[in-house]
């Protein structure tokens, strides 16, 4: 019935093309955006194209920012620029802020190694994480990525890689449960985890 109405198919059919967009929810998106007034849908429009041109990664952790303003982490006076984070996403990133328990910088990897779906180290920020481990004076490395077969794969590529450098590498304690994701995690939990890190 859908293809029937080519403009309908086609907003469809982008939307879809949103990875983690489940296609239940897909049909009142699309009803959401038809029914919205003409100036509500500019201003959503706008908002989606300033932020395309005005956040961009930041050059040392990959965190988001604001192209014409410093990163809030690797330029806060207060936070600890030897403990460095490493997290897949930038949600982890947001689970373990909710914590209030970290006041160290981050390194966003930007995903996770995952053969199957042809991601390997090279598709990610390991090597800008290597340079930095060995040109900061980074003394620990908390490898918070999620305990899935994938989230083990990519901390233990990025031990392996420091094996010959002078930083501690810990992980986070088992508190979060196997084949679960940081940003599907309550706060308390995440907290525990990342206080009771061990070696890793």
């Amino acid at each position: 019935m859908i293809k029937q109405v080519p403009t309908l198919n086609r907003l469809v059919n982008t939307l879809q093309q949103i990875p983690y967009l489940a296609n239940r929810n897909i049909y009142r998106i699309v009803t959401h955006f038809l029914t919205m007034d003409e100036k509500h849908l500019e201003q959503f429009c706008a908002t989606l194209l300033a932020a395309k041109e005005k956040v961009i990664p930041c050059s040392i952790c990959f965190a988001w920012q604001e192209a014409d303003a410093a990163c809030l982490f690797c330029n806060a006076p207060k936070r600890d620029q030897q403990l460095v984070c490493v997290v897949a996403t930038w949600h982890d990133l947001l689970a373990i802020e909710k914590t209030g328990g970290y006041d160290g910088v981050y390194h966003i990897l930007g995903g996770l190694i995952y053969p199957l779906e042809g991601i390997g180290p090279d598709d990610l920020t390991i090597e800008p994480l290597i340079k930095r481990v060995q040109t900061k004076q980074v003394t620990e490395l908390i490898l918070a990525t999620n305990q899935t077969p994938e989230g083990e794969a990519t901390a233990a590529f990025i031990a392996r890689k420091l094996k010959e450098q002078p930083v501690r590498v810990s992980c986070l304690a088992r508190g979060i449960p196997v084949g679960s994701a940081l940003d599907a995690m309550d706060r308390v939990t995440v907290f525990k985890a990342l206080a009771e890190r061990r070696p890793f």
